[in-house]
């Protein structure tokens, strides 16, 4: 897998992720396999679908704390709090 301080992956360690590592499970995008992903899910965040940014920001704040990562960005806070389960 790629380095914790990298935020490229290859196509083939993309593919060997579970679902479970996505942003965005359903389309496998947005992949949070560590502390680097998820501060790219957060730079990338405005280019996810609308009806898809409340899952996006609830799922990058789960893998935030688990990353021990701290997310202050209010744009993603602000999608978090509008997330149904």
């Amino acid at each position: 897998m790629a380095n914790e301080f990298s935020d490229k992956l290859t196509t083939e360690e993309r593919k060997e992720l579970p679902s479970s590592d996505f942003g965005l499970p359903e389309t496998r995008e947005f992949p949070m396999p560590d502390g680097a992903h998820v501060r790219a899910a957060e730079a990338y965040f405005r280019y996810a679908p609308e009806d898809k940014k409340s899952l996006l920001a609830h799922r990058i704040l789960l893998k935030a704390e688990e990353f021990g990562v701290d997310v202050h960005s209010p744009v993603i806070l602000g999608w978090a709090e509008k997330y149904e389960s």
